[in-house]
C-alpha cells in the first residue's frame, strides 16, 4: 500500500502535467508576414524565440513574395497574402495572432480590413511604417538609387509608380494633394480617399482583440520612426502623434474606437537598428511574449 506521502506526490506530478499540457495546448498559432526585401530565413530567430518560451506554439512564417518579389504592389501581395491567412484561420477554431514586421504591417492591415469573419485575436506591428514613409533610407537608395526623398513623389504618385510597394506607403507631407490623389493603397486604409467599403472595413478592422505597435528612435529606416505607433510628419516636418492624426479623430478605420476600449498598446525601444527587430531577444520578452498565449 502506498504511503500517503507518495500518492500526494502522484497527485501534484499529475496536476503539473495536466497543467503543462492545458499551457500548451492553450497558445494560439502565430502567423507571421515578412517585410520589404525579406523572406521566411529571416525569422527562424523569432520563431525559435516563440517555441522556446511558449512551447508547442504553430508559427509560421508566410512563404510568399519574398526578396525581390516583396516589391510587387501591396494590393497583388494582399490577395496572396489574404488566401494563405484564410487558409490558416479555417484550421485555428480558437483564433490566431499576427505578427507582421515592416512592410508587412501595412499588408495586415489590408488582410484584417478586407476579411469580414477574420479571427485574428492579437495583431502586432513590429517596426511597421504604419502612418506612411518619408526618409532618405538604405532601403529608398536600394530601389531609387538616383532619387532623395524630395523628388521620390514624381515617381510614385502615378500608375506605374504605385506598381512598386514602397510607392503604396510613400506620403510626401509636402505634396500632400498629390498624395491623396496619385495613392491608391494607404490612403484607402486610412480614410482619406473615401471609397463604399470604408465601413465594412472599419468593422473587420475591430475585430481584433489587441493592437501591439512596436518601434523606436534608432531604427533608421522606419521615418519618421513614429509611423510605427501611427504618428506622421506635418507640412513642417514636425511630427503629429497618433491621437492628433485626422484619420484617428475621424476614427475612420477603428484606431480611435480600439485606443478607448483599452486593446491599443505601444511599445518603444531605443538602440534597435531596424533589421534587429526581430532577433532581439529583450524586444520578444518586453513587447511581443505576453501576447502570444
Amino acid at each position: 500500500m502506498k504511503s500517503p506521502q507518495v500518492h500526494r506526490g502522484s497527485l501534484l506530478l499529475l496536476l503539473l502535467l495536466l497543467l503543462t499540457g492545458a499551457c500548451i495546448d492553450g497558445y494560439k498559432p502565430v502567423i507571421i508576414v515578412h517585410g520589404i526585401l525579406d523572406g521566411p530565413k529571416e525569422f527562424e530567430t523569432l520563431s525559435l524565440f516563440i517555441t522556446k518560451v511558449h512551447p508547442g506554439t504553430e508559427v509560421m512564417v508566410i512563404d510568399l513574395y519574398d526578396y525581390l518579389a516583396s516589391l510587387k504592389p501591396l494590393w497583388k501581395q494582399v490577395q496572396g497574402f489574404r488566401k494563405a491567412l484564410d487558409s490558416i484561420m479555417q484550421k485555428a477554431p480558437d483564433g490566431v495572432h499576427l505578427l507582421c514586421f515592416s512592410q508587412g504591417g501595412l499588408i495586415c492591415r489590408a488582410l484584417l480590413s478586407m476579411s469580414a469573419d477574420h479571427n485574428v485575436h492579437t495583431f502586432i506591428a513590429l517596426s511597421s511604417p504604419l502612418a506612411g514613409q518619408y526618409g532618405d533610407t538604405d532601403y529608398l537608395k536600394w530601389v531609387f538609387p538616383k532619387c532623395t526623398k524630395k523628388v521620390v513623389f514624381h515617381i510614385c504618385y502615378n500608375r506605374l509608380g504605385q506598381k512598386v510597394s514602397i510607392c503604396d506607403y510613400w506620403n510626401d507631407p509636402h505634396h500632400r494633394s498629390r498624395y491623396l490623389q496619385g495613392n491608391s493603397f494607404l490612403t484607402m486604409l486610412d480614410g482619406d480617399r473615401p471609397h463604399n467599403n470604408m465601413k465594412a472595413w472599419r468593422g473587420n478592422f475591430l475585430r481584433i482583440k489587441k493592437l501591439v505597435l512596436i518601434g523606436g528612435p534608432d531604427d533608421g529606416v522606419v521615418t519618421p520612426w513614429q509611423s510605427s505607433h501611427f504618428g506622421f510628419y506635418d507640412s513642417n516636418e514636425n511630427v503629429v502623434e497618433m491621437r492628433n492624426q485626422e484619420f484617428y479623430r475621424n476614427d475612420t478605420f477603428g484606431l480611435k474606437t480600439l485606443d478607448a476600449r483599452g486593446d491599443v498598446t505601444v511599445c518603444v525601444h531605443s538602440g534597435v537598428k531596424h533589421v534587429h527587430w526581430h532577433s532581439n531577444f529583450t524586444v520578444f520578452m518586453s513587447c511581443i511574449e505576453k501576447w502570444l498565449t
